[in-house]
């Protein structure tokens, strides 16, 4: 009964009037969850446990696009490719952060939104800002996952599981500071030439990189990317080795869910990796995503990484 209230409230073409709706008892909290589009879920993730999901905007050239809404992380790749640059990308719109609010706001309903690290962007700040203009800020409440891609996603499904629980937003909030440093989030690329193109790595490294073909693995601490382990030779044994060298710390994670979240793969390579997932028999779901607009236009296509919670 829960999960379908939390649905048909968050319906804004729907009139009340016209449905008979559950009674909804005083000691039930309905509490929305809501992502900027960094969190990289699947349309079935996001279905299944009613995320919002607000889309941070992508330049190119002097064209706006917003994250998983009118652009493609492969039309983001040609483009790239095409103009020797990446994209810019930038913080959600105030205006689509206010709309995206207003209906549970107008209803009362307690919100989580969860933001990419703010040392990568001002999303969170946008949210806050949506708030304060909606005189919510008793309402909603934001959380700086300190990570990206399906690192925030994990947070977000964990709320998500526990709102459809019934859980309070201050029980919820909680439960994720104790969750988020438990958060395991790396990823291998296949070329430098994106991080290069981004200014997060320079020329020599990128030309080296290519060169001795060298992969190296990025690891998310405490809000910001860094350089871990280099691995040399072809995507497919790189990745695996990435995976493998993983073992121990993947016989420690909880069992719940894991993300296999990547940019653009050989399938081969996906499903090697699903395949030794599954012969560890820890996770109850191996979860494939693709990485959305924002995250790709940075790491570049071949990118794969291997997410979970430890316990």
């Amino acid at each position: 009964m829960k999960t379908n209230a939390v649905r048909l409230y968050g319906e804004k073409d729907l009139r009340l009037d016209e449905f008979e709706l559950p009674e909804i008892q005083d000691d039930e909290i309905l509490v929305k969850i809501i992502s900027d589009s960094t969190c990289d879920l699947s349309p079935e993730l996001v279905n299944r446990y009613d995320i919002d999901i607000l889309p941070l905007h992508i330049l190119l050239g002097e064209k706006e696009y917003k994250d998983g809404k009118n652009i493609t992380p492969d039309e983001i790749f040609a483009w790239s490719d095409a103009h020797k640059t990446t994209p810019k990308t930038s913080a959600p719109s105030l205006a689509d952060a206010i709309e995206i609010l207003k209906p549970y706001v107008e209803e009362k309903r307690e919100v989580i939104c969860f933001s990419i690290s703010s040392s990568m962007s001002t999303s969170g700040n946008v949210m806050r800002l949506a708030a304060d203009e909606l005189e919510a800020s008793d309402f909603v409440t934001v959380i700086d996952s300190a990570n990206l891609s399906t690192g925030i996603g994990l947070q977000v499904v964990e709320a998500a599981v526990m709102a459809q629980a019934g859980k309070s937003a201050a029980e919820i909030t909680a439960a994720l500071e104790e969750v988020r440093p438990k958060v395991r989030a790396s990823f291998v690329v296949d070329t430098l030439m994106y991080l290069y193109r981004g200014g997060r790595c320079n020329a020599v490294a990128a030309m080296a990189g290519s060169v001795l073909k060298l992969h190296p693995k990025i690891v998310v601490e405490n809000g910001a990317m860094d350089a871990a382990k280099k691995y040399r030779g072809k995507l497919h044994s790189v990745v695996m080795s990435y995976v493998r060298d993983m073992e121990a710390d993947l016989k420690n994670a909880r069992p719940e869910r894991v993300f296999i979240t990547h940019s653009g793969c050989d399938r081969k390579i996906v499903e090697d990796v699903q395949a030794y997932l599954q012969s560890l028999g820890i996770f109850q779901e191996i979860l494939e995503t693709r990485a959305g607009g924002v995250v790709s236009s940075h790491c570049g296509p071949g990118t794969l990484g291997v997410l979970f919670i430890a316990k």
